[in-house]
Parts: structure tokens; C-alpha cells; sequence
């Protein structure tokens, strides 16, 4: 059964983490779902309870031609799309001179241009039905990095910067887009979702390696809570007025506010000298 109000949601990574949870939250509440993975048969568990209000699709987002197909099944299946949440992606963590070519060049593809590919296939869909969402999910290394994801916090940094000039060229189409930002939450980002440089090199054990040991302690004991960010990504949607970006767990918020506070000290500081390199 659907609800007079659902809405269509398009979420790629959708096996397990926050993909998961929050299809799982949409499709309890009345909503339909197309759930992408690349291993769809982790999800067929989940279309089994909803058959009439989900659909599992196999996407790897660094595959172009493959998304195409697949935004027009879930097209062909449910009429629109209301909301894509751009959630599939993966860690890397490394000193930049640790990680591999390979490594750094498909974190790039699948962060960042993946979901540039995505968000260009359900554009046109969009712009036609003159409404839309469009869900990025970031993380707070995408705003202020941590030593050791050079190239993970890079590829969100990159989202960042598309998400905030996509937001203004699809305003008045009517499409709205919101950058996810979350701390450490308990899913398993850490575990199987996290690549790692081959070589560690002694001379970034006093740097990258105390961060390497933050993640490995705290694995399993992360402070946030999936099912409280599936709904608070909801919320935003059902706003009326949503946020550029939204900060989840106290985490990410304390170290979004330092960072702000950094940059603020640091621009007053350098002012006679910053803003006095125009012509007179």
C-alpha cells in the first residue's frame, strides 16, 4: 500500500549502512523505493516484504551506461523520480604518498563521479516534472578533512563544491539539493566499507597512523545512529525549507563549528594582506 503523499525514492548503495537503513525507514512509512546495489541479491530480502512499492536494481555507479539503463527500469516502474539520494561510495585511508594510483582514481570514480553521473541521468527527468531532491551524501571530512583521508575527504570536498553550484542552477526549476554531512555512526563504514593504503610508511605513523588507531578503537562504538540520520534525511525532505547542508552527531557539528571558527581567525589575520592585491 502506498500513501496518498509518498514519494518515489532512487537511493544507490543500498545493501547495507545508511542506503539500507533509510530504505528500509521509506518503504515502512509508505514510500516507494528503487534500491540500487551492486550485489542486488543483498536486497532481495527487502524487496520481498514490499513487493508492490519496491524494486532491487544492480548499479555500479562508475559504470555510465549502466546507470542510464538503470534510471530508465526505474522510470518505466513507478513514473517519476522524487528523490535521489546519492549515498554509494566507500573510504580510503592513507597518507597521500601511501595510497596507490589505482586506489586514489577509483575513489575519484565512484565518490565523486559516480554521483556526478548519477545526478546528470535523473536531471532531465527532473527539469520535466519541475520538482526533485537531491540527496549527496558527504561526510564531514568533506568539509574539514582528517590527516590520512587526503583522497576520500578530496572526493567529498569535490561533491561539495558541484552540490553548492548545482544548487543554485537547479533552484529555479525547482529542484532542491542537500548536502549530507555525518560524523563516525555505526555502520560499516569502517569495516568492509573502508579501503586501505598497502605500505604504511613510518614516516606518517605520528600523523595518519594516530588517526588510523582513532578508526580502528573505535569501530563498532561509533556515537551516531543510522536510524536517527535515515530520519533526519527524511525530515529535510518533508521541509519546506531545506538546508544546503545538515550536519549529523555532535561529532561533525563540533568539528564543522572549529572549522568555521579556523577560517574566520585565519581570514581576519591575513586581511591587510589578502584584501589589498587589487589594482588602485
Amino acid at each position: 500500500m502506498t500513501n496518498n503523499n509518498s514519494k518515489v525514492w532512487f537511493i544507490t548503495g543500498s545493501s547495507t549502512g545508511f542506503g539500507r537503513i533509510l530504505a528500509e525507514t521509506l518503504l515502512k512509512q509508505g514510500d516507494r523505493v528503487i534500491a540500487t546495489a551492486r550485489k542486488p541479491e543483498q536486497l532481495e530480502d527487502l524487496i520481498a516484504q514490499y513487493p508492490e512499492t519496491a524494486i532491487g536494481l544492480r548499479l555500479d555507479v562508475t559504470d555510465k551506461a549502466e546507470i542510464r539503463t538503470v534510471i530508465e527500469k526505474a522510470i518505466a516502474a513507478f513514473g517519476q523520480i522524487d528523490v535521489l539520494v546519492n549515498n554509494a561510495g566507500y573510504g580510503l585511508i592513507g597518507a597521500l604518498e601511501e595510497v596507490s594510483d589505482e586506489q586514489i582514481q577509483r575513489n575519484f570514480d565512484t565518490n565523486l563521479f559516480g554521483a556526478i553521473n548519477v545526478i546528470r541521468a535523473v536531471l532531465p527527468m527532473m527539469r520535466e516534472q519541475q520538482s526533485g531532491h537531491i540527496i549527496n551524501m558527504s561526510a564531514i571530512a568533506g568539509f574539514t578533512n582528517e590527516l590520512g583521508f587526503s583522497i576520500y575527504g578530496g572526493a567529498k570536498f569535490a561533491l561539495e563544491g558541484v552540490s553548492e553550484a548545482l544548487h543554485g542552477e537547479v533552484a529555479p526549476l525547482g529542484i532542491k539539493v542537500t548536502i549530507v554531512e555525518p560524523g563516525p555512526f555505526r555502520t560499516d563504514f569502517i569495516g568492509r566499507s573502508l579501503d586501505r593504503a598497502q605500505e604504511q610508511m613510518e614516516a606518517y605513523q605520528g600523523t595518519v597512523g594516530k588517526f588510523v588507531n582513532f578508526l580502528n578503537n573505535i569501530e563498532g562504538k561509533q556515537p551516531g545512529d543510522p536510524q536517527k540520520a535515515a530520519e533526519a534525511i527524511i525530515q529535510v525532505v518533508n521541509s519546506d525549507n531545506p538546508p544546503l547542508r545538515i550536519v549529523l552527531g555532535k561529532y561533525a557539528y563540533t568539528k564543522f563549528g572549529k572549522k568555521i571558527e579556523s577560517l574566520t581567525a585565519e581570514l581576519d589575520a591575513w586581511e591587510a594582506v589578502a584584501a589589498n592585491t587589487d589594482f588602485e
